[in-house]
């Protein structure tokens, strides 16, 4: 229920930032997740990389940018994404690199962007850190895909997102290993995995 009040409650910029700035960065307390189920599975230095959780101004209410990836990318090919990738040596950190990222994959210009604050550290079971970034865009916003790297761009509401009720669990087995992870189905649309898990950090964060 608190977390379907703050959806109702953040409808611009400004109570968004003021939701993130009232959360302080105590990311780590218990309830969070920290990564995919299984996590602590992947051997190795993690690999750095960035998403923009980008929040777009609408008259029917603010919307998540989201990507469908194309089906012959190697890692996380056909799934749903937030704008973002690897981080490069030549990044000053998670906001430069999610922001490049962002242009280059669906051209959406830096300047559009106003960064507002960030989330914890989410970790996937293929070996990257993400480290998701909070940005607002005011309209227009003109989009260009990268067609070798993105199927389609798609709005998501951000009630949608904030709304527990949306957040469902669902499993498969691996090896004999059954791995549970939460899911977001949105029209015909399965949102699960790394995307899923940072957008229900981001509700619970808001409703703190």
């Amino acid at each position: 229920m608190q977390q379907a009040t703050a959806a109702a409650a953040i409808r611009d910029r400004e109570a968004l930032r003021s939701r993130l700035r009232a959360a302080g960065g105590e990311l780590d307390r218990d309830g969070w997740l920290l990564g995919d189920e299984g996590h602590d599975r992947a051997p190795g230095e993690r690999r750095q990389a960035a998403v923009l959780l980008g929040v777009v101004e609408r008259p029917g209410g603010p919307q998540i940018i989201l990507t469908q990836r194309t089906a012959h990318l190697r890692d996380h090919a056909g799934q749903i994404s937030l704008p973002g990738g690897r981080m490069e040596p030549d990044d000053a950190g998670p906001a430069e690199a999610a922001l490049r990222e962002a242009l280059e994959e669906i051209g959406l210009e830096p300047g559009k962007v106003e960064l507002l604050g960030g989330l914890r550290h989410y970790d996937t079971i293929t070996g990257f850190r993400i480290h998701p970034v909070v940005g607002w865009i005011e309209p227009p916003v003109a989009l260009t895909p990268d067609p070798y790297e993105v199927e389609e761009v798609f709005e998501l509401p951000l009630s949608f997102a904030l709304n527990p009720a949306n957040h469902r669990r669902d499993s498969y087995d691996r090896n004999g290993v059954k791995r549970h992870f939460y899911v977001l189905p949105y029209q015909h649309r399965y949102i699960w995995g790394a995307t899923a898990g940072i957008l229900v950090n981001f509700a619970r964060l808001l409703a703190d």
